[in-house]
């Protein structure tokens, strides 16, 4: 083939090349268009307020208003513990004896004193008798000793009796002395026995648990029953220990029971100066007057208080439930407006405002209804 001839070929591929690339680059700017990738979807426009609607609101008129305002409140960290009495008696046998009166019951009310639980104490008392027995002739024994002893001592006085039988007679005497107070130490021991068949309260309080039936046989060292006093309750938590630095012994803090939605003040009585190796805490035990229906066991918090944080609040009577959602008409320009925000916590008569709000506007509390004319 000659060169012009090649020449030309070149051309000719070279122009089909680029027509096959513009008919490409169309067909891809057509398929944009046609997808609208040239309008604009942004709303560049400066941004409104969170009104749910953009339907200019109606008049405010007389309605009443409130500030939103930026207000300073404590800021707490919270530590779950557990309700636990002050006093807690955990009442054990010290006898091996069948049980043969039990007079209380699970949540029971007892007083100190009362008999809760009687034990087999037959050969207890058979031991006292023996034992007292034991007694009356040690001091038999001794009353005659003492007579004997001065008996002597009139005849030793009177030179007519010898040092030998004195000596016998004080030795005797003293002899007769040590047995009579042993013999009353076993009666007293026995009787001291005796009435650990009898097990009383030991505090004024409520049953929490019974463990024992008429006709067991109570071991020494096993627990019968437990008691607690109900007026003396106590929460025990676990706090950090970047926390604990903030407590300290007599300080008041508040507790919160979730269970019966209360919230009380409390007394640090207690913080324990050692930190558990696997948390990193430390244990804080605080009491303080606590409601009735609060019991051993139940699940708490204790605030600790931190420094104050600034949060937006506005009156919890301006906000409106709607569905899931939750509105306020703010005032603007004159009209009103509903907008949706996003609220936290709750402060007496007040609430949090997260989002949907700035300090400064006004919301409505109540619209004043115009009466007749």
């Amino acid at each position: 083939m000659a060169p012009r001839e090649r020449a030309f070929l070149s051309i000719r591929v070279i122009r089909g090349i680029l027509l096959g690339l513009a008919f490409l680059v169309v067909v891809v700017l057509l398929m944009i268009w046609l997808a609208g990738g040239f309008h604009q979807k942004i709303d560049r426009s400066p941004p409104q307020s969170h009104a749910v609607s953009t339907v200019p609101g109606k008049p405010a008129g007389n309605a009443e208003t409130a500030q939103v305002i930026l207000k300073q409140v404590p800021r707490v960290e919270q530590a779950v513990g557990t309700v636990r009495a002050v006093h807690e008696a955990a009442i054990a046998s010290k006898l091996l004896a069948k049980v043969l009166e039990v007079n209380v019951t699970a949540a029971q009310k007892v007083h100190k004193g009362d008999v809760l639980v009687r034990l087999d104490d037959e050969d207890l008392a058979a031991r006292v008798e023996q034992a007292q027995s034991s007694a009356s002739a040690a001091r038999s024994a001794r009353d005659q000793a003492k007579i004997e002893y001065g008996r002597i001592k009139q005849l030793m006085e009177q030179a007519a009796a010898s040092k030998i039988e004195w000596d016998r007679v004080q030795s005797a005497l003293k002899t007769a002395e040590a047995e009579h107070q042993r013999a009353e130490q076993a009666v007293n021991e026995s009787k001291t026995v005796l009435a650990y068949a009898t097990i009383r309260a030991p505090i004024d309080g409520v049953v929490i648990d019974k463990r024992v039936e008429v006709g067991d046989t109570a071991t020494p060292g096993q627990i019968l029953l437990t008691l607690y006093d109900p007026t003396r309750m106590q929460l025990v938590a676990s706090v950090r220990e970047s926390l604990t630095r903030r407590l300290q012994v007599g300080q008041t803090i508040g507790v919160t029971i979730e269970t019966i939605g209360h919230t009380c003040e409390g007394l640090v009585s207690e913080i324990v100066p050692e930190a558990d190796a696997a948390s990193r805490t430390f244990l804080v035990k605080v009491t303080g007057p606590c409601p009735p229906g609060v019991y051993s066991g139940m699940f708490g918090r204790l605030l600790i208080p931190l420094d104050d944080e600034s949060v937006l609040v506005i009156p919890r009577s301006a906000v409106q439930q709607v569905g899931q959602l939750e509105l306020v008409e703010v005032v603007e320009d004159g009209r009103l407006r509903r907008r949706a925000v996003k609220l936290g916590r709750l402060f007496g008569d007040e609430v949090e405002v997260l989002s949907g709000l700035r300090e400064g506007e006004r919301v409505v509390i109540r619209q004043i209804q115009d009466g007749p004319k």
